[in-house]
């Protein structure tokens, strides 16, 4: 019998009960993929993060789904490194310090911005924007319950991945946005034959006052059917609008999960012009909620 260390953490968001959670193990160094998918298929949270050490960071993660491991995840590395911070093993160097992670699509850039000891921001750097295949509404929509009159005018539906691709589907209002809900036997075979991972619906307008863009992120079992807030997701969403001239400003707030009555948001910044994106910098705070240990053989 084995002891891990666990957190759950309830990212992009700075209220208990909010955003999206994530379970954080550590010392995770001997687990294998197969028993990695397992403990996230018990978690049943949209991500599970595996902390180990890393010979090229300061830390390794590993992020697994119900279903499989995701190169980069936004929400699990927000989470991942308040529970660092919480769990003492990242000290905090005044109001910046920086930490480098290791995921499975390389190493990344985090900043932790704090303020009397305590944080405030844990901003992400995600790897330079791809921009992949192009979809025709007639292809899409359906698998949403959804027609190209739904669409936003002028708009392509493309995968975009800033680390994991991500089908970026713009709509022309949160009615829309609202009556969207995954058909899975069109969808699947949509993903089946696709370059994405999973699709990112959203709106050029926020659900509240602060907000730029509002979305919503679907799955199908046995991933979770609706994912309160997606980090990753969100990275290559604002690249596509700041490539594609959708925003007049590098700098936006993305809100998701409000529906889902897990209201979550981000401040993002996308650096470089538009023809040639570098990085897509993705913050958030987070709240840890549990502590605690898991034991199991393996």
């Amino acid at each position: 019998m084995k002891t891990f260390p666990f957190m759950q953490v309830d990212a992009f968001t700075n209220q208990p009960l909010a955003g999206n959670p994530c379970a954080i193990l550590f010392d995770t160094d001997d687990l294998d993929a197969g028993t990695m998918l397992a403990v996230a298929k018990e978690m049943n949270l949209s991500e599970t993060a595996f902390v180990r050490a890393s010979a090229t960071a300061d830390f390794g993660v590993r992020y697994f789904t119900p279903a499989e491991e995701i190169p980069l995840a936004g929400h699990p590395t927000i989470a991942t490194v308040q529970a660092l911070i919480d769990a003492g093993r990242l000290k905090l160097q005044g109001e910046k310090t920086a930490v480098t992670l290791e995921l499975a699509v390389g190493v990344i850039q985090v900043e932790i911005q704090a303020q009397a000891n305590q944080v405030m921001q844990i901003i992400m750097n995600q790897k330079k924007p791809q921009f992949l295949r192009e979809y025709t509404p007639e292809q899409v929509l359906p698998c949403f319950h959804l027609n190209k009159e739904d669409m936003l005018p002028g708009a392509v539906i493309q995968t975009v991945s800033t680390g994991t691709p991500q089908l970026m589907i713009p709509l022309k209002d949160k009615d829309a946005l609202r009556r969207a809900s995954i058909n899975p036997t069109e969808y699947t075979a949509l993903k089946a034959g696709g370059d994405f991972f999973s699709p990112h619906l959203f709106v050029l307008e926020g659900i509240t006052q602060q907000g730029d863009v509002f979305a919503r992120h679907f799955g199908v079992p046995p991933d979770t059917m609706e994912d309160p807030f997606t980090g990753s997701a969100t990275g290559g969403m604002s690249a596509y609008l700041w490539h594609y001239g959708l925003i007049d400003s590098p700098h936006l707030c993305v809100e998701q999960g409000h529906w889902m009555e897990r209201p979550g948001n981000a401040k993002v910044e996308v650096i470089g012009p538009r023809e040639n994106i570098e990085t897509v910098r993705v913050g958030g705070q987070a709240v840890v909620i549990l502590r605690g240990k898991i034991n199991f053989n393996y």
